[in-house]
């Protein structure tokens, strides 16, 4: 049981995140797409109106069927994370300073909240309708999963803090990013064209998204950088849980640890992945170059730039074998 952050969120952390609102406003439309620029799922699958619709469900399982047991399974598991998402908007809407107060509000904060909750909410429909109309998966299992995802909660341990939630993001992104970046590769060399268009397109979104978090601890660390490389040497000491850690389908808790030793043995999302972002965070903040540090932040700023060093060295004695079953896929088990 993850225990609850002490996390102290001060008037000044407030004060910087209303202040840097005139900054992030006219940039929204930089990291969001427009509804009428935007793809939506019902592009990428078969018409279901359409009159040969059965002639192309057909083709559509055939090219399914070249897909491994691993990669359904990876598949899964990134379609449950996705589906979670009123938890990551709930959360996200209680960080100190982006409350949308109204539900409606026009805020820069509120307008980013909801518009980046409209653009990921695709993600999951995408991903689940595609799952359904293979027919390979065991949807009954898998949407279980999600429902008791969903009940359970999300605790990325940050508490209401905006500081530790704009890191968390910054990091969480780029780690969907790379995990749908490569399920696209792996389909694409199974020959199952259509998968590595959807999660090809999906890793877009997550890379733009990527970008505007990024640039919203930018200006954290340019109006307090103390506070800013504190908050980020504490996520990373707290480490960065997955959004569906706590996965489970009833008895089964140790779901989400099979889940990511699959991930980990296909090379969909790795302990090199994880050291990786963190070495880009400290780069694009450029966290060894801060200057006038002293104390703890300067304690902060030795620890980051050593941290992605230390997981790399970890993923070098990293063994991920084995063997799990999995309900998602009727029981049948991955090595």
């Amino acid at each position: 049981m993850i225990s609850e952050p002490q996390v102290e969120v001060t008037s000044s952390q407030f004060e910087v995140i209303k202040s840097i609102e005139s900054a992030v406003g006219p940039q929204i439309p930089a990291f969001l797409k427009t509804v009428e620029e935007s793809w939506q799922p019902s592009d990428f699958l078969p018409d279901s109106s359409s009159p040969d619709f059965q002639d192309r469900l057909s083709g559509f399982r055939e090219k399914a069927k070249v897909l491994p047991d691993s990669l359904l399974v990876v598949l899964v598991g990134d379609m449950v994370t996705e589906e979670a998402l009123p938890s990551y908007q709930t959360w996200l809407n209680r960080l100190r300073g982006m409350v949308d107060v109204t539900g409606m509000s026009m805020t820069p904060w509120a307008v980013w909240s909801r518009g980046w909750t409209a653009e990921e909410n695709r993600h999951g429909d995408l991903l689940n309708r595609y799952l359904y109309l293979t027919g390979r998966v065991n949807m009954k299992a898998v949407e279980t999963t999600v429902h008791h995802l969903i009940k359970d909660g999300f605790n990325p341990q940050t508490g209401d803090d905006p500081y530790l939630g704009f890191v968390y993001t910054s990091f969480q992104e780029r780690a969907t990013k790379i995990s749908h970046r490569n399920v696209a590769r792996l389909a694409a060399k199974e020959g199952e064209e259509t998968l590595h268009t959807i999660c090809g397109i999906i890793a877009g979104d997550e890379a733009r998204h990527e970008s505007a978090y990024k640039f919203f601890m930018t200006k954290v660390f340019e109006e307090d950088p103390k506070g800013a490389i504190l908050s980020f040497a504490k996520m990373m000491k707290l480490k960065v849980a997955m959004p569906a850690h706590a996965m489970h389908e009833g008895g089964d808790h140790q779901l989400f640890a099979k889940f990511s030793r699959v991930a980990q043995r296909i090379g969909v999302y790795t302990v090199t992945d994880y050291a990786e972002i963190i070495q880009d965070l400290v780069r694009h903040w450029k966290i060894e170059s801060l200057e006038g540090l002293s104390g703890a932040t300067a304690q902060a700023q030795d620890y980051l730039a050593t941290l992605a060093d230390r997981y790399k060295k970890l993923a070098d004695r990293a063994v991920f074998d084995g063997t799990d079953s999995f309900s998602w896929i009727y029981d049948r088990k991955v090595s």
